[in-house]
């Protein structure tokens, strides 16, 4: 049941007083010390990056899908970066390419997700007062504030913003002289990266603190959310692997600027040798990938947890295989950091480790495959209701099954030399990672906007958004697949020069076309988000009837989370539609002693131990008032 520590920590619950009136503006909504004021200002700074980098997307894929339109209309925009004769330049192509990678895997779906919600929703869902440190917390959202700065700054430098591609592959990266987009602009990015790596630290080491010293009294980890056990395995991941991304980094400003060769070899530019000798690019390649592909489950593993919490609440059904999703997660993580150079199979790597490669890779589809079917089972005659928190959370499982398959040809080696730099990968790495997180946010803000904000969205409104969203997400990336297989390259700025490319002309437009209408859709949401915001209906204590703890707090819960007392947990979090029982939920923190009608027989047996955890309770609360007397 519950620890040591925990005990104390709701002992010392009546020393913890709801002191929002003592913030002024600043401290309020600025420099904020409440986890819930931080995870808002991820959210809100992660939907800015997200209009920001769908924007560079819609003008690439303008260049893409129209090679011959006039884009002379856009210099107002972009200014020197339209040709003369009303063309994209070239080189700008590669800097949106890589400019929007960057934002959306980095700024948007790693800080979107696990800064929002895992800030948001640990200590609600535990039962603490705030995160292990505020301070902390806080300086993780600064850096990344930071962050954020200085990377939008380097779209607005003469040379332009960073141009090696997002993964920022040397020597590309390394000589500031091999393209506009590899001096200023690039140091620009290595700076906000390793600002951004910073917040990703401190956010994940209170994650991680938080989660195993605050619980409140009862709450063991096997009653944990499956939201919260995500949200701690991929605090772990980040605290794991972004190091390496920074070492990654820190060699890179070493090639850059103090003239070492860790990356570099045999370099010629324009038939001038240049003294670098030793290095090895796939060097960069294995630092960069130990990140890259935790880094999927960074931004996957939360969209995971959010999409369990919201199916079980909306099929009113018990989440299937509780266990075996908590161990499939931990499988994930660990198969997550043993898999990374299946990114790495036309580097030249030795055929038999390609093979270990692969075999880890095909592997790491077990898990995934257990909580597809845990999902699918746990739909499987629910009582469904169609939120359209509920229904991002379905259009996700979808995502994941269609790219996930996709995932199975990529993990061959033979096969992925063939596909590898096509469009095959692009429509892959969209669907599985992209899209499945992006909707497993979309779902989170849906669902916990009424304990954000006090008010409900506009179902609607979010009717119309899911479904103008869901299928312009496949008429985009499913059509890729098909050019992919026919070998059209990704990362090219023109296809006109093919001759086997005028056949899918019409088919190249046409996903241009869905990828417009997709990021316009995406309006719908902003405004129900911010008109929800003040003119919304408001929202009961607990809209969804669910059974968690965040749902106990008042309407707008001040810093401190509980006006009194922290609720001590009596059962596991997914209570829906038990027989017997005279609601079709049971919160957690409702004793089994309480409900001996719906009680199952390994529940019976607890209540004995319940009863003394509650006089112990008693006594505390005695003793604790008369020490205030």
């Amino acid at each position: 049941m519950a620890t040591a520590n925990t005990a104390t920590h709701s002992a010392t619950a009546h020393d913890h007083h709801d002191h929002e009136h003592h913030d002024n503006f600043i401290t309020k909504y600025i420099f904020t010390t409440d986890h819930k004021m931080i995870g808002k200002q991820f959210l809100i700074t992660g939907m800015l990056w997200a209009f920001i980098g769908g924007l560079l997307s819609v003008i690439f894929r303008l260049q893409l899908g129209f090679p011959d339109m006039n884009l002379e209309w856009l210099r107002p925009l972009l200014g020197g970066w339209i040709t003369p004769d009303g063309a994209l330049d070239p080189e700008f192509y590669l800097a949106l390419v890589t400019m929007h990678g960057t934002i959306m895997v980095f700024f948007v779906l790693t800080a979107g997700l696990s800064g929002t919600f895992s800030n948001f929703l640990i200590p609600l869902q535990i039962g603490a007062r705030d995160m292990a440190s505020g301070f902390m917390n806080m300086l993780s959202y600064w850096f990344f504030f930071v962050s954020s700065v200085i990377m939008f700054i380097s779209l607005f430098i003469e040379t332009g913003p960073a141009s090696g591609g997002w993964v920022v592959y040397p020597p590309l990266s390394a000589l500031e002289q091999a393209m506009p987009g590899s001096g200023l602009g690039m140091t620009l990015w290595l700076i906000a990266m390793t600002f951004f790596i910073a917040s990703s630290l401190l956010g994940g080491i209170n994650y991680i603190t938080t989660v195993i010293n605050l619980r409140t009294k009862g709450m063991s980890f096997s009653r944990l959310p499956l939201t919260i056990w995500a949200f701690f395995l991929t605090a772990i991941i980040g605290l794991l692997s972004f190091p390496v991304l920074f070492s990654a980094a820190l060699l890179l400003v070493f090639d850059r600027s103090f003239g070492t060769s860790f990356y570099l070899s045999d370099i010629y530019i324009g038939n001038e040798a240049l003294p670098n000798t030793g290095g090895s690019p796939v060097l960069y390649q294995h630092l960069f990938w130990f990140l890259g592909h935790p880094e999927v489950y960074i931004v996957l593993l939360p969209a995971l947890g959010i999409t369990s919490e919201i199916i079980a609440t909306n099929s009113r059904k018990p989440i299937f295989g509780y266990k075996a999703m908590v161990i499939s997660m931990l499988g994930i993580t660990i198969l997550s950091f043993v898999v990374w150079a299946h990114h790495m199979f036309v580097s030249g790597m030795n055929p038999f480790l390609g093979s270990i490669f692969m075999f880890l890779t095909l592997i790491i589809a077990i898990p995934s495959a257990v909580k597809v079917f845990n999902y699918l089972t746990t739909l499987w005659r629910g009582n469904l209701i169609f939120t359209p928190g509920m229904l991002f959370s379905i259009g996700l499982v979808s995502f994941f099954i269609s790219g996930g398959l996709t995932g199975i040809f990529l993990g061959n080696s033979a096969i992925d030399i063939q596909l590898h730099d096509t469009y095959f990968v692009v429509a892959h790495f969209h669907l599985v990672m992209g899209s499945a997180s992006f909707f497993g946010l979309m779902a989170g803000v849906y669902h916990w906007f009424p304990k954000m904000f006090g008010r409900m969205m506009d179902a609607r409104l979010g009717y119309i958004h899911f479904w103008l969203t869901f299928i312009g997400v496949y008429l985009v990336f499913f059509p890729m697949h098909y050019i992919g297989i026919a070998g059209f390259p990704r990362r090219y700025y023109s296809w006109t020069g093919f001759e086997f490319s005028n056949m899918y002309t019409d088919l190249n437009m046409f996903v241009s076309v869905a990828a417009i209408i997709t990021f316009a859709a995406q309006f719908i949401f902003v405004f129900n988000f911010f008109y929800s915001m003040y003119r919304g209906r408001v929202a009961s204590l607990n809209p969804w009837r669910s059974t968690t703890l965040e749902w106990t707090t008042p309407l707008h819960p001040g810093h401190g989370n509980w006006p009194g007392e922290i609720p001590t947990v009596y059962r596991w979090p997914y209570d829906y539609s038990k027989p017997g029982a005279k609601e079709d939920f049971i919160p957690q923190t409702v004793p089994l002693s309480a409900t001996p009608e719906s009680n199952l027989p390994h529940e019976q047996e607890l209540v004995k131990l319940e009863k003394e955890i509650m006089a112990d309770e008693e006594t505390e609360l005695v003793a604790n008032e008369a020490k205030q007397v």
